[in-house]
């Protein structure tokens, strides 16, 4: 039986406004000059403001809940009523209407440039080689087929038989396995870096090895690789020494031939991402006598205003007596264009803000390792801490910590650096789990590397200085630090 009933019901909905600020805490300063002329390209009521204003010092005891939220009226198009709008958000106050936001930032007097590598990339340095073959166009094209398929690390990740269909289905280039072969033969034997077309890593080394002169260590060492390849990769060196007959010296001289190897060619050349090649801080904390000043890197955020062509055309419609169907819609457009750009530079406005707001209560709760730079110093911190002292959202202060970088006098730090959980001592002491990790790679970094501590012994150090830890948990740390296990660290 179908029934009709109501009910009260209490729902939270993110505006758009709100949806568009959430988004914008998460840019990085690297990336948000070109999220403003993204929204400047959408927006023709938004333009960058010509000239620098005064601004009064930023206040962090501001309301953090402030609302930065525009008008919410829409005009109706088809009402005979819709005659007037509501224009004092643009046209009340005009000196007001400067929507700039350079407060709180670390405005300097340099010219505003990001900077631009110009390099060769590891395929063009590959084909810029091409001359050394020799070849005609037909062997020319096929051999430019082989670079193709290389890697960025250097190796080829095609079979011979796969190369000569692409170029028969592909180009309509009649080949021959042998062909092909022996150009992948003449580019790993005379190509520049040594080691590239390889198929496998030991390829890849004794390719190498074979380009240097060959003394009794190298050829040692291409014996070790050709015949001795797994027990190398798992250092099981007592067997390969017994099997090879060398003394400890001439061993090690061995090895250390072998370490010096580059196991991916291609890395030296290989192109990545501005925003992984360059850190650009988001914020500046400066130690001045003891006291710690910080402000926000405003390098790549150009000052924004409302434009006047734009405010214009409002007050020109304020001062007609009657409009027609088309004068209304052209003034819908305006009014959601100067509505959305006030709206952007409010949530840059709001960025500024909480980013400074968060930036502040880490420092204020790190003040030690701020003032001295050392990671021991560094407390327990996690963002149910930062969201209590800033009184924002959880969800606020991981946006703010995510993808952000701040530069101290003792080097530049991901925000999340300071983040950490919290371990106990046997008195009872709460320390970071990076002081932990902090100490267990100075145990790792010290110890004899001829016979490495396993990871029980490291948990009975950690025991030793008071900190109560399971081997499993010396484990866990030991990898997040990237560090192997003992067997792989031995040397000789």
């Amino acid at each position: 039986m179908l029934k009709q009933s109501q009910h009260q019901k209490l729902l939270q909905k993110l505006s758009p406004q709100q949806i568009q600020l959430m988004k914008l805490l998460q840019v990085p300063t690297v990336n948000l000059e070109e999220r403003i002329k993204e929204e400047m390209e959408e927006n023709p009521a938004l333009e960058y403001s010509d000239t620098d204003t005064d601004t009064d010092e930023y206040n962090l005891d501001a309301d953090a809940d402030e609302s930065y939220e525009g008008e919410d009226d829409d005009v109706e198009l088809t009402s005979d009523t819709a005659e007037k709008v509501e224009l004092d958000d643009f046209l009340r106050n005009e000196d007001e209407g400067d929507y700039s936001y350079g407060e709180g930032y670390n405005n300097s007097e340099e010219t505003k440039s990001t900077p631009v590598r110009v390099e060769t990339s590891f395929h063009e340095h590959l084909l810029g080689q091409l001359s050394l073959l020799e070849l005609d166009d037909n062997r020319k094209r096929i051999a430019e087929q082989i670079i193709g398929s290389i890697d960025e690390d250097g190796y080829l990740r095609r079979e011979p038989s796969a190369l000569v269909d692409d170029l028969a289905f592909g180009q309509n280039i009649q080949t021959t396995l042998e062909e092909v072969n022996e150009l992948i033969e003449q580019i790993q034997m005379q190509f520049d870096p040594p080691g590239v077309c390889a198929w496998t890593l030991q390829e890849c080394l004794l390719l190498q090895l074979k380009r240097l002169p060959q003394t009794k260590d190298v050829k040692n060492a291409i014996e070790i690789i050709d015949k001795y390849f797994n027990e190398f990769t798992k250092k099981h060196y007592d067997k390969i020494q017994r099997h090879l007959g060398l003394n400890d010296e001439d061993f090690k001289k061995i090895i250390n031939q072998i370490i010096k190897l580059n196991p991916k060619p291609g890395s030296l050349y290989t192109i990545v991402s501005k925003g992984e090649s360059y850190v650009i801080p988001d914020f500046f904390v400066f130690n001045n006598n003891g006291i710690l000043e910080l402000s926000l890197n405003s390098k790549n955020a150009p000052e924004l205003r409302v434009s006047e062509g734009y405010k214009e055309m409002m007050r020109a419609y304020d001062r007609s007596d009657k409009t027609n169907k088309q004068q209304k819609e052209a003034l819908q457009f305006i009014k959601q264009k100067l509505d959305s750009a006030k709206w952007f530079i409010d949530a840059i406005k709001q960025r500024q803000h909480t980013l400074l707001q968060t930036m502040q209560a880490i420092i204020d709760f790190q003040k030690e390792f701020f003032l001295t730079g050392d990671e021991t110093n560094l407390k327990p911190m996690i963002l149910k801490d930062i969201a209590k002292i800033t009184r924002l959202d959880v969800s606020t202060v991981s946006r703010v910590a995510n993808s952000k970088f701040v530069q101290t006098e003792f080097g530049t730090y991901k925000l999340k650096y300071f983040f950490s959980e919290a371990l106990q001592t046997d008195s009872g002491e709460e320390v970071s789990t990076r002081e932990v990790k902090s100490i267990l790679n100075e145990i790792i970094g010290a110890e004899n590397k001829r016979k490495p501590y396993s990871d029980e012994k490291l948990t009975e150090m950690l025991q030793e200085k008071g900190y109560n830890i399971a081997r499993r948990t010396v484990a866990k740390y030991r990898e997040q630090l990237n560090i192997p296990v003992a067997r792989l660290r031995k040397e000789l």
